[in-house]
């Protein structure tokens, strides 16, 4: 058997005897024509690499690597298909239904117009098929509809005021004007209508993007954490806002820089809460950048063109304005003109201009003595303002809240005036002599003074107690009059005649109901009276003045809000908490002392009276009867007519009193039960008692001449003030807000 020889044998005996002949054919392994053709081309004896053996690899320390063009393909293949959300259906917050791709097709609006209850602010005009073909399909504008998470909870009046402010600040009503007053009265939502405005500004537009990128709020130090707190519950952590109310200077002016710097669709924090105060002293780190809105609450603080703050604001790079104030006019035409020059200038001219086309004829024409020419100017100037204002200004008054809020009784009770009381004021009436003072109607530096003495007078001796001790102008031989043994360390109620009611109130409130009482003053003399007698009566009470930080007050108003809570009086300085506070958890609330400006008397009224009170209210304005008190709250009337007019535009409003000399508030009628009741001239009682029921319609809105007029107890509503009527009550006028409606949640 022949043996057969490995294959690199055969290689060697090849190389050794080239040239011989082989007789016998050695075996070939088969080989492919491509590897013969291959091997024929290279030379047929120098590769001795057998086909069956991969050629051994040198041996180095390299990694293997993949070929980087095929891992490029690879990437580049995942990165052109867009990032799909994994969620069935899934529609993103700009309706979008894949990140980061812009949709294809027709713009659509952010929230379904036809959609239930939907509220439409914007619609697009119709196109007919013609149009539709010629316009731009990313130019076309689209529905503005407001976000439906508000839109559920807004009542209708509130519906109607986002439209009209939407309207305003997008120039549609005034072209070339961007500014309105939101005049709404006190309790109607103006800060709910506010954040809607806002939302759906910075959110949409008719072109399909929002209208703008930031807000700015200004508000009095005490609502700015109520501002936030609003924001907070409508919004639901949809939007961060940024709310300064204290701070070093750096501290803000680097919070401010870093709002101001903030650009793009989605701004971190688009909506600036802040104070009056702090906005004056860093008013220059927000003039130097642009704010899309800004809306000033309490607007009313910018009566006065002159001040600072007015100023600062008006310096603001922004024309769409927002000026909320339940209270309008304040004290005269002119600081109405400021809040309407602010938020739309020019469209009531200069205040030059203003005062003689508009002011001086309608004062004219509302003076007792005015002849029918000139009565009938001030009217045509009067419908005149009214038609030009009202395309800026809404307003709505407390009647709407009929339909949703309890019952209010609203009362004025004249109190007598204890025999010391007496003696004081008309010692001090004969001795200050300030009527001499009085040139042409002109209060000079020290009728002032008296008249706050008169005052206080008024409210307690114990206010006036230490101008006696060193008798002072007025008050010399008045330490005589007091009890023997007097000190201003006790209370003692019963020298006062308004005290004395009010402790009556407050006992008959305790031991009868469940009720919170709010107690209100303009001094904070007369809040230190109150608190010595709630110790001594042992009532649990919360103070709120100006001397307590913001932070503070909001902690105290919610916990004394809380059912659960003990504290039975909430008392607060007229002029620190008579803004925007909401003292729900009370319905009772006693107006201690009346304020020359009916405004700050009506604001401090409404903080229990308003939504979310679930019970009666009952509010009680103590007069001393036949003083200084009656007076002022008669010249409040000639105020309240002045702004009803040109705000409220009621007909016939009756203005029985003259504006009245300054001579006459140094004059006591001792005699009276009301010098008010005895102003008006009423027609319905004969003798000082009612013998005609107030008109139908009437409510506690209307004059006082249509109020319920009660000498004595039989005709009260109040159980409360019917017991306290025997301590020192002379006279009552009382009405209702409106009838109760039964069947309305």
């Amino acid at each position: 058997q022949r043996r057969s020889l490995a294959p690199s044998q055969l290689a060697k005996r090849k190389a050794g005897d080239e040239d011989e002949e082989e007789e016998e054919e050695d075996w070939h392994p088969p080989t492919s024509r491509k590897r013969q053709k291959a091997a024929s081309e290279t030379g047929s004896g120098e590769c001795y690499r057998s086909p069956f053996r991969k050629p051994l690899a040198q041996l180095t320390n390299r990694p293997h690597c993949l070929d980087s063009s095929q891992h490029e393909a690879f990437i580049r293949s995942i990165l052109s298909k867009p990032f799909k959300v994994p969620i069935p259906n899934y529609k993103g917050p700009l309706g979008l239904r894949s990140l980061g791709v812009k949709r294809a097709g027709l713009r659509g609006p952010l929230h379904d117009p036809l959609e239930e209850g939907a509220l439409v602010l914007y619609e697009p005009p119709v196109l007919s098929a013609h149009d539709q073909l010629k316009i731009d399909k990313d130019k076309a504008p689209v529905h503005v509809v407001v976000d439906p998470v508000l839109s559920r909870v807004l009542r209708p009046h509130q519906r109607e005021g986002v439209k009209f402010l939407w309207d305003c600040v997008t120039s549609r009503r005034i072209p070339g004007s961007h500014g309105c007053i939101m005049a709404d009265e006190m309790g109607l939502g103006k800060t709910l209508q506010c954040i809607t405005l806002m939302w759906t500004l910075l959110r949409q537009s008719p072109d399909c993007k929002p209208e703008i990128e930031k807000a700015l709020v200004v508000s009095p130090s005490s609502l700015v954490r109520n501002w936030y707190n609003e924001v907070e519950k409508w919004l639901g952590g949809r939007i961060q806002p940024l709310a300064i109310d204290g701070g070093s200077k750096e501290e803000i002016d680097r919070k401010l820089v870093g709002f101001m710097n903030q650009r793009g669709l989605r701004v971190p924090s688009p909506i600036l809460i802040i104070s009056y105060e702090t906005f004056r002293l860093h008013a220059e780190v927000l003039q130097k950048g642009s704010v899309g809105l800004v809306i000033c609450d309490e607007g009313h603080r910018l009566k006065n063109s002159e001040n600072q703050t007015y100023q600062a604001l008006n310096s603001l790079n922004t024309p769409r304005r927002v000026l909320i104030s339940g209270t309008p006019i304040q004290n005269d035409l002119l600081e109405y003109f400021s809040l309407v020059h602010f938020v739309n200038s020019g469209i009531l001219g200069t205040a030059q201009e203003f005062k003689r086309h508009f002011e001086m004829p309608i004062l004219k024409g509302r003076d007792a003595d005015a002849s029918e020419a000139e009565r009938h100017k001030g009217e045509e100037r009067l419908k005149e303002l009214i038609s030009i204002v009202n395309r800026c200004l809404i307003r709505r008054t407390s009647d709407i809240l009929s339909k949703y809020l309890p019952v209010k009784i609203e009362q004025v009770v004249c109190c007598r005036l204890t025999p010391l009381q007496t003696e004081l004021y008309k010692n001090f009436l004969k001795q200050a002599k300030p009527v001499e003072e009085l040139k042409e109607g002109k209060i000079s530096v020290s009728s002032l003074s008296s008249i706050t003495s008169l005052k206080k007078l008024c409210n307690h001796p114990a206010l006036i107690y230490d101008k006696c001790v060193e008798e002072e102008e007025g008050f010399m031989g008045a330490l005589d009059l007091f009890p023997a043994g007097y000190s201003t360390k006790s209370v003692e109620p019963q020298l006062s005649g308004k005290m004395l009611v009010l402790d009556y109130i407050l006992a008959v409130t305790k031991s009868t109901s469940n009720d919170k009482v709010v107690l209100v003053s303009n001094y904070t003399q007369t809040l230190d009276l109150f608190e010595k007698l709630c110790r001594n009566r042992r009532y649990l009470y919360v103070r709120l003045d100006g001397t307590m930080s913001i932070k503070k007050r909001a902690k105290i108003v919610e916990r004394f809000n809380s059912p659960s809570s003990p504290e039975f009086i909430f008392m607060l300085s007229s002029k620190a908490g008579g803004c925007g506070l909401n003292l729900i958890g009370a319905n009772r609330l006693v107006m201690f002392d009346p304020d020359w400006n009916p405004a700050n008397d009506e604001q401090a009224m409404a903080r229990v009276w308003r939504d979310g009170q679930k019970k009666m209210c009952y509010i009680y304005r103590l007069l001393s009867t036949g003083t200084i008190e009656e007076k002022i709250f008669q010249r409040q009337t000639h105020k309240k007519a002045l702004s009803s007019c040109v705000v409220d535009e009621e007909q016939d409003v009756e203005r029985h009193f003259s504006l009245g000399e300054l001579k006459e508030l140094f004059t006591l009628s001792e005699t009276t039960t009301s010098d008010t009741h005895d102003k008006i001239k009423c027609r319905r009682c004969v003798n000082g008692h009612q013998v005609r029921p107030p008109p139908d319609g009437s409510d506690c809105t209307s004059d006082l001449s249509q109020w319920h007029h009660c000498a004595d107890k039989r005709g009260l509503q109040d159980s409360v003030l019917k017991a306290a009527w025997d301590a020192a009550v002379t006279f009552t006028f009382h009405h209702h807000s409106h009838e109760e409606q039964r069947g309305i949640p």
